[in-house]
């Protein structure tokens, strides 16, 4: 797998690298040793899946509150999303910054999102299911969250969301929310 730092440091495009025959294919989807190697320690002790019906369902922007940030390596195993990245470290140089990619079945690729990031993604297809690797395990009451289309931020959604939680519509700026 090739893991290609972006511009907010900590997150990574993890792009896979298949070995094809008549069959099919093959590829590594996570392996401790050469997220080591590219100085990324990660080793989920949860796995979660998200079954998304419909084409333009947004989730997010999504993140947990100290001591309890979350650790993700997210991948879309049928179908096609657009996943979201947004540093929210005060310290960082790159906060409020975001990258976003396309993540699906076909290109295989995974985003690694590490503690200190919110996340979030938009469906560009029906019946997409995206599977989250985390660390540590999901602890309740902790769960925080910003306006998808907070104009401080900018994500530029490849669509107009049709489907979003009530919650998720309701949700704070990131200003607002880590104050």
């Amino acid at each position: 797998m090739k893991l290609t730092e972006t511009e907010i440091s900590g997150v990574y495009l993890v792009e896979p690298e298949f070995i094809e025959d008549e069959r099919g294919h093959f590829t590594r989807s996570f392996c401790e040793t050469e997220f080591n190697d590219a100085g990324i320690g990660f080793l989920p002790v949860q796995c979660n899946v998200s079954y998304n019906k419909t084409a333009y369902t947004l989730r997010g922007m999504h993140f947990h509150a100290a001591p309890y940030e979350e650790t993700k390596l997210v991948r879309c195993s049928a179908g096609k999303i657009f996943d979201v990245a947004v540093d929210i470290r005060p310290s960082s140089p790159t906060f409020s910054k975001w990258v976003g990619f396309e993540l699906s079945r076909e290109n295989g690729r995974a985003l690694f999102i590490p503690a200190g990031c919110a996340h979030g993604f938009l469906t560009l297809e029906n019946d997409c299911d995206v599977f989250y690797q985390m660390s540590p395990a999901y602890t309740s009451g902790h769960d925080r969250g910003f306006r998808w289309d907070d104009p401080a931020i900018g994500i530029n959604w490849p669509g107009e969301p049709r489907i979003l939680s009530e919650r998720d519509a309701n949700l704070l700026t990131l200003d607002e929310a880590i104050r």
